[in-house]
């Protein structure tokens, strides 16, 4: 059976990616959770980890002693290996259009990613506030994606970015968490995206475990002291 490496659900989108993809699609997987316990050489996360993979990082996915690393990696090699899932659209054109909204998502939106960082357990809607209003490069990241959204949603009528579930909402998946924990202003079409995405099995039970971790790690939580 293939196996997960994931960190910590409330805290690590990386994970969140490939895990939501599997179970929303139906892939069978034994779940690891490693610990963030810190990220330094020594800590017990680099350590598991590097045994792995060079990278030292979540999430690895394992196919017997073949590991594969990095979010984008293991989109592609569940597509391969489950082409019954049509995991990617099985439009040429939208295939090509879905893996390139992926790829600026796994290479961009530094702002959003760097100023909001995934917390599902928290609810932050004064930080989102301060944030919207001071970070010009989350409010250049966020137009961005609403504009990105809109146009697939309106081309392919919804209720996902490409029509059905593809690679690419699990991709977004943690986004849409962080839009939630910071409640930053959408308009109506994708705020309803964002909300069926939450409501999706797979990111329901991701909800679930992150919130029953009660883990609070205070280097991942830059705007909270305490719970």
């Amino acid at each position: 059976m293939l196996k997960l490496y994931v960190g910590n659900k409330n805290y690590s989108s990386w994970s969140m990616r490939p895990w939501v993809l599997m179970r929303q699609s139906g892939i069978a997987f034994e779940e690891v959770m490693v610990r963030f316990d810190s990220f330094d050489a020594g800590s017990h996360f680099k350590q598991t980890l590097s045994g792995l993979t060079p990278a030292a990082k979540v999430p690895v996915l394992l196919d017997g002693e073949l590991a594969i690393w990095d979010t984008l990696a293991i989109a592609e090699y569940l597509a391969e290996q489950h082409p019954d899932k049509q995991l990617w659209p099985s439009d040429r054109a939208a295939r090509a259009r879905a893996r390139s909204v992926c790829a600026e998502m796994h290479s961009g939106f530094t702002g959003l990613r760097g100023n909001c960082p995934m917390n599902i357990e928290a609810s932050l809607p004064e930080v989102g506030a301060l944030i919207w209003r001071d970070k010009p490069a989350v409010r250049s990241d966020v137009q961005r994606l609403v504009h990105m959204w809109t146009g697939l949603l309106q081309e392919h009528g919804g209720p996902m970015l490409f029509g059905d579930f593809s690679i690419a909402d699990a991709y977004f998946a943690p986004v849409c968490m962080r839009f939630k924990t910071y409640a930053l202003p959408l308009p109506t079409l994708i705020a309803d995206y964002v909300q069926r995405v939450s409501e999706l099995p797979g990111v329901v039970a991701w909800i679930a475990d992150a919130q029953a971790e009660q883990d609070f790690l205070d280097f991942e939580e830059p705007y909270r002291l305490n719970r």
